[in-house]
């Protein structure tokens, strides 16, 4: 259930793509690829505290703690629910400014500018959405969890269709859509902790001094554990960032619109293998907390084999049918269009390292090593990343650019290794 409903997660956003790119046009696709950093950042402040109090609450289910672990989750989706309405107003009062840092050109900021103005708005849903997966499958309920992401996800793409086509909305359009369809699965999950007769659910939080000091030291602590998924995300968000950047300098708005294809379809490859992370976190906190290493072994070996076997499926679709992937989001007739059926086969060449990563740093996370996850985030998701994409067009040209996501990921692995 969980890699189904992070299937229907990654497919909300695939689809988007496609009715942008079929309804509106390139510049468009482009345009929303500019303002992307700011929708994974809100999905990595959910899935940190997501993480991190899952993991806390897991590990005191295991010691026979439940209100304590209510306690953990109520803390960890007010806290962030409040950090993401500060940071959003912020974007949303000075958004020229954003889009301009984010790398937006002249003729894609009017574009871009639209989208943003009418999606941030809504980042706490997106978070809750999130964070509220690891809720309900801790709580034993992975049916549930996957039907907020299933409704989540077709809400959004009735709604792209009905805006983008037959009314016309354009930009704003496709920006409500996914604004509704986060709002109403974030709803059901709220819906969902407030049931009384669920193990975890939502707790007073008193207001007192020594509550706020604990709360306080949890949210820190919840914080350091699930750093790496945030930074996982903002790696994502980095990839497109400096990629948006180089793309743009070698390639002009034709190279974005490109690479914003292999940036749509990259969410369904990442959530997949992150779901199948989430799956194992529950059974490795929860056998952690009771020092069954053999069984933590086994969780984690089979999480990692299957994500594996994802990748070279993913990989070998890609490879083969990057036409058909490309003719998706974008006619013929659009330059953008050859630049990503020659690109997309070697960006799929690292899909297979990319899973080692994913599957490595959640257990890392659940085994609460932070340190560990967090250094290979950092690695994985900037500093090899940054430079392979600054280096490998020097000595490559244009393949270079497909490249160095690839080659970052495949050091990363390499470090993983060393590490073992």
């Amino acid at each position: 259930p969980t890699v189904l409903g992070m299937i229907f997660s990654a497919l909300f956003v695939i689809t988007d793509g496609i009715f942008v790119g079929k309804g509106i046009g390139s510049d468009a696709l482009a345009a929303v690829n500019i303002v992307a950093p700011l929708w994974l950042f809100s999905t990595g402040i959910g899935l940190m505290f997501g993480v991190g109090a899952s993991v806390v609450a897991s590990i005191h289910l295991s010691h026979n703690k439940p209100k304590v672990a209510r306690i953990n989750i109520t803390q960890s989706i007010v806290v962030s629910s409040l950090l993401l309405m500060c940071t959003s107003t912020l974007f949303c009062l000075f958004a020229p400014q954003v889009v301009h840092l984010l790398g937006g050109s002249e003729r894609l900021e009017p574009l871009a500018g639209e989208y943003m103005l009418w999606f941030v708005p809504f980042s706490a849903s997106l978070a809750l959405l999130n964070s509220g997966m690891f809720f309900l499958r801790l709580d034993g309920s992975p049916n549930f969890a996957m039907l907020c992401n299933i409704t989540a996800a077709v809400l959004n793409i009735i709604l792209d269709y009905l805006f983008i086509f037959p009314l016309g909305w354009g930009m704003f359009g496709a920006a409500l859509a996914s604004a509704i369809g986060t709002t109403v699965g974030a709803l059901m999950i709220v819906f969902y902790l407030m049931r009384r007769r669920c193990a975890l659910r939502f707790h007073p939080i008193k207001m007192s001094r020594k509550s706020m000091q604990l709360m306080r030291r949890n949210i820190g602590y919840m914080c350091r554990l699930g750093s790496s998924a945030f930074l996982c995300e903002v790696a994502i968000a980095c990839m497109m960032f400096v990629g948006n950047q180089v793309f743009i300098h070698y390639l002009k708005e034709d190279g974005v619109a490109a690479f914003s294809i292999a940036c749509y379809f990259f969410p369904i490859i990442f959530m997949v293998y992150n779901a199948i992370a989430q799956s194992a976190q529950p059974i490795i906190s929860y056998n952690y907390g009771l020092n069954e290493s053999q069984r933590v072994c086994r969780a984690y070996l089979l999480a990692l084999k299957t994500a594996i076997g994802c990748g070279v499926c993913f990989a070998l679709v890609t490879i083969f049918c990057s036409p058909e992937i490309v003719g998706m989001f974008i006619d013929h007739s659009y330059p953008a269009y050859d630049i990503a059926v020659k690109g997309l086969p070697l960006y799929a060449t690292g899909f297979v390292f990319f899973a080692v990563n994913i599957v490595s740093i959640g257990y890392f996370q659940s085994v609460e090593r932070a340190k560990y996850a967090t250094v290979i985030t950092l690695l994985r998701g900037f500093i090899l990343l940054t430079a392979c994409f600054f280096g490998l067009p020097l000595l490559l040209g244009d393949r270079g650019i497909w490249l160095a996501t690839p080659l970052a990921e495949m050091l990363t692995t390499l470090f993983i290794l060393v590490i073992y």
